[in-house]
């Protein structure tokens, strides 16, 4: 039976800085931008956000850089969420699924607000909706890594076909498209590494709309989540994977003045 997958809803390049921060409604996903280098003193505003487990968490790591990039990244969503939820940003409180999935607390009477997050070197993504599941993921492009070796082992064949196919100077960019669409469904679903990356596909041509090709229980996985292709800047690719084909998509980039 022929399936029919949901189509990319277009790629996006506009980040807005400022205020008023549109309200986010039930058909609203916005997806915000963060830079996690930043200044001492910022630093350790977000880091008085921060609860003592997120605290011990951020010592864990061996490299200051790292401490400071988790601080960060943790401080912003706590501080969106907050806004979002009309609440004290250091008094919001977290559960975690089973392969480490965040969530937030929330009354049982209140609109479920969903959100996920990913970082790669000092830049960050974050998305969040009302009454939607999401997987955003954000990739560096590494030219130094042998990704055809990669997709040989772990991609679907169809995807490492298609690489194959591709022009040579074309193939790492590629790689890291279908990376950051795959991770970003992973994330979604909150499946962690339980999910091989070889038992499903999505496209990853530069042409190809970001669609999910097939999956597990493919029709109701086809027909569940839409892929959304983001452009976080020059040197990265990234994804979105939401719940439901019908969104608007708002991009915001943080700045420190959030704060005030």
């Amino acid at each position: 039976m022929a399936l029919r997958p949901h189509e990319d809803h277009g790629k996006t390049d506009g980040w807005v800085q400022g205020s008023p921060v549109p309200a986010l409604t039930p058909t609203a996903i916005h997806v915000w931008r963060a830079t996690l280098d930043v200044p001492p003193d910022e630093v350790q505003r977000h880091q008085r956000l921060l609860s003592a487990d997120e605290l011990e968490r951020a010592r864990r790591f061996h490299f200051p850089r790292d401490q400071q990039r988790f601080t960060v990244a943790r401080g912003v969503v706590r501080s969106i969420l907050g806004h979002y939820m009309q609440q004290d940003p250091g008094e919001l409180r977290f559960t975690y699924g089973d392969y480490g999935k965040p969530f937030l607390v929330q009354p049982p009477d209140h609109a479920p607000l969903s959100f996920n997050l990913s970082h790669a070197d000092g830049l960050a993504l974050f998305a969040f909706a009302w009454h939607r599941t999401l997987g955003v993921d954000l990739a560096h492009i590494n030219p130094a890594i042998s990704t055809m070796e990669i997709a040989a082992h772990f991609f679907a064949p169809g995807e490492y076909a298609s690489l194959c196919a591709l022009p040579q100077e074309e193939r790492t960019v590629a790689f890291f498209r279908g990376w950051a669409r795959k991770e970003a469904y992973i994330k979604a679903r909150g499946v962690g590494l339980t999910m091989p990356l070889d038992r499903f596909a999505v496209t990853l041509g530069p042409d190809e709309p970001a669609r999910i090709l097939y999956a597990p229980d493919e029709l109701a996985e086809i027909t569940r989540w839409s892929i959304h292709t983001l452009d976080p800047g020059p040197g990265y690719q990234a994804a979105l994977v939401a719940e439901g084909p019908s969104c608007h998509l708002q991009f915001r980039q943080w700045h420190a003045s959030f704060f005030d």
